[in-house]
């Protein structure tokens, strides 16, 4: 965001009030900041001195311009409400009603709702629904505006870090140690929660300790991954740990050389020089070769947190709650920006959009929604997908501009199978040069880095239960014990590389 550019409260504020401007009769903000948003439309509804009624189950309509205002007897069913707005106001009123979704499968509450929105177009009125459901009758839709609340701001997300400490200082003394480094740190990785998600995090680092302070920033993200994981019910979208950094990946070298050069395109100077921020890569290649472990490991690089979209996930029963959840996906992760966006195997996901599938189109329309999004996405979200089976690719994908590059990620050499047998080694305790990686390169010729690892794994387990140590010559036993995929699959790796000349980039020099 820029620094002259409006706060998102200062938007959201400027969105209500050109609504009610417009005369829209009926407006829907689906939330789950009740308050936050309630408080948005008070303060606009109440600019133009017209009465105002506020609704809820408990309580039924009320005076809402003042907390203890008046009562509008027998109320409480929404449909007695609703009634009361569509025939028996005497003038023009706005009204905003809390969580009256759920009673819209009540046949009679629907109908005076409509005759609400009705009564509201032909007199000036407006009707505003608060409520934390994402969906409404189609019919209702139809008759609404529908209004998105921003999440919280670098500006805002400071202030409620600011604030929160105060509150929490003031009751029970507390100590900060933050430089400005760590605190930018901070709020950057409290993008895309709430603003009472993100109170709720720094109080849950502060209780441990009474500290907030440096050792906080990794606490906060995994405390961003439990609030993301419970605001996705079903796990669309999902935090990923990620390794050091792009070491701990064997060869590669050229796509390594490539991620090091736009390392910084997410920062000020690269704006400033016109750059526009790294947008993605689409990863081919073989079966365990590494292309999964990429994703994660470019996020490491870049200090930037990993999201993963499961495409199984999005699928529903409804019709258009498919698209709608994959839209809040895509959303959500640019709210969250700058991110690393990680669609595994991408072709599983939207296969069915290369042919006409017997899903009714639906596979076509979510990968028309995924298509759109990459090429309008304005905020700094760098998409890793990865694919092993090009022939189920949709050819929209591999249009130039849909990706920064297209790498492909072949079985390793010789010099990247040694580097992979040394990071693996080392990783379980084991000195590389303790064994003879010459004879174990050779050994592993035509193998994955992920076949070299798990036959890691096979002779150390091998020699655990022997209660000796690993040598050469039992990990190149355990090498040799199963064919390698370059073998089961001789015929389906030679057609993808060969289709890979020419349109690909090699990720490995």
């Amino acid at each position: 965001m820029s620094k002259s550019a409006p706060g998102s409260v200062a938007t959201d504020a400027i969105a209500i009030r050109r609504l009610l401007e417009a005369g829209a009769p009926c407006i829907v903000i689906s939330t789950a900041e009740e308050q936050f948003a309630l408080r948005l439309v008070r303060d606009a509804l109440l600019d133009d001195g017209r009465p105002l009624l506020l609704w809820s189950v408990a309580r039924g309509l009320f005076d809402g311009r003042f907390e203890d205002g008046g009562l509008v007897a027998s109320t409480e069913h929404p449909a007695a409400a609703l009634y009361h707005l569509a025939h028996q106001a005497s003038h023009p009123v706005r009204a905003i009603l809390l969580d009256v979704a759920p009673h819209l499968e009540d046949a009679r509450t629907m109908r005076l709702l409509r005759e609400a929105i009705a009564r509201a177009r032909e007199t000036g009125s407006t009707l505003v629904l608060i409520d934390s459901a994402g969906r409404l009758p189609s019919i209702i839709e139809g008759d609404a505006t529908r209004l998105e609340i921003s999440l919280p701001d670098e500006d805002e997300l400071e202030q409620i870090v600011r604030r929160t400490v105060r509150e929490v200082n003031a009751t029970r003394p507390l100590k900060v140690e933050l430089t400005r480094g760590n605190l930018a740190t901070i709020v950057q990785n409290l993008r895309g929660l709430t603003r009472g998600q993100s109170e709720r995090v720094i109080r849950d680092c502060i209780a441990d300790d009474r500290r907030l302070d440096a050792h906080d920033i990794a606490r906060i993200l995994v405390l961003k991954r439990q609030a993301i994981a419970a605001s996705f019910g079903q796990s669309v979208l999902e935090f990923i740990e990620t390794p050091g950094d792009l070491s701990m990946i064997g060869g590669l070298t050229r796509l390594k050389r490539w991620l090091t050069q736009r390392r910084q395109g997410f920062s000020d100077r690269a704006e400033a020089l016109g750059l526009r921020p790294p947008r993605g890569v689409l990863l081919l290649g073989v079966q365990g070769a590494g292309k999964s472990l990429c994703a994660k490991a470019i996020a490491a690089a870049w200090q930037l947190p990993l999201l993963r979209l499961d495409p199984g996930a999005l699928f529903d029963r409804y019709v258009g709650e498919s698209e709608r959840r994959l839209r809040d996906a895509l959303l959500s992760a640019e709210r969250m920006s700058p991110i690393v966006l990680w669609i595994d195997e991408i072709e599983k996901g939207f296969a069915s959009a290369a042919s006409r599938s017997v899903d009714g189109g639906l596979s076509q329309r979510m990968f028309g929604t995924l298509l759109t999004w990459m090429q309008e996405r304005s905020q700094p979200v760098f998409l890793v997908a990865t694919a092993n089976d090009i022939e189920a690719l949709p050819p929209e994908l591999l249009r130039k501009g849909r990706f920064d590059e297209i790498f492909f990620v072949d079985l390793p050499g010789a010099a990247t199978r040694r580097e992979i047998l040394s990071i693996h080694l080392r990783r379980r305790s084991q000195e590389p040069a303790d064994f003879d990686l010459d004879a174990l390169v050779a050994a592993s010729a035509g193998r994955s880095g992920a076949e070299i690892e798990e036959a890691i794994v096979a002779g150390l387990y091998e020699v655990f239960d022997r209660g000796v140590t690993l040598d050469t010559e039992s990990l190149r036993s355990a090498i040799l014990a199963s064919p390698p995929l370059s073998v089961t699959m001789a015929e389906r790796i030679d057609a993808l590389r060969a289709w890979a000349v020419g349109r690909c980039v090699p990720a490995d020099d």
